[in-house]
């Protein structure tokens, strides 16, 4: 079994690369976030002193829609780093063994929340999203503010299959030897 491991292990980078991409694009839209809300709150103050600073109608909604990217895609990086908040106080009490069962039946539900993400979302951004539009930008459809509940889904997807196969390899490879 530790060969299948050792072939397996070679996936890691595109685990790496997901992570990556993910955090990028959430660095992103952090800073048009914090741009595009200093625009408008400069535009909101400065008006009087600055007439040609104004804050732009569409401002709101596109930070609105940039924050919801960062919420649900930073959730999956976290699922990545194993920092979402858990009740460890017990861990202590019980055996090794339940404790891994407990993390891999926790991937479980974790990755089918992930896909139920992925396919309701989906479903909502096409359907739901694809009718309105932005009030600001009625050029721009309302997929986009759907789209971070599937894309999230699919990051959640990709981080806890490596999290189920990190927790079932402990079940075969010893601490020692993954060092």
């Amino acid at each position: 079994m530790p060969k299948f491991f050792t072939t397996m292990d070679k996936i890691k980078r595109a685990y790496d690369w997901t992570d990556r991409i993910v955090l990028f694009v959430c660095k992103i839209l952090l800073i048009a976030d914090i741009s595009i809300t200093s625009y408008a709150v400069a535009g909101r103050m400065l008006n009087q002193y600055l007439p040609f600073l104004k804050d732009p109608a569409w401002s709101e909604e596109v930070v609105l829609t940039c924050m919801s990217y960062i919420a649900v895609l930073s959730a999956a990086l976290a699922i990545r780093k194993g920092s979402h908040i858990r009740m460890t106080a017990f861990d202590r009490y019980l055996p090794k063994l339940a404790i891994k069962i407990l993390d891999i039946l926790s991937d479980v539900a974790v990755f089918s929340l992930g896909m139920i993400m992925a396919y309701v979302g989906w479903r909502y951004a096409t359907t739901l999203g694809g009718r309105g539009f932005y009030v600001s930008m009625p050029w721009l459809s309302r997929f986009w503010m759907y789209f971070p509940v599937p894309l999230a889904g699919v990051a959640m997807i990709i981080f806890e299959l490596e999290s189920l196969y990190n927790h079932i390899k402990s079940f075969y490879v010893k601490e020692e030897e993954k060092a």
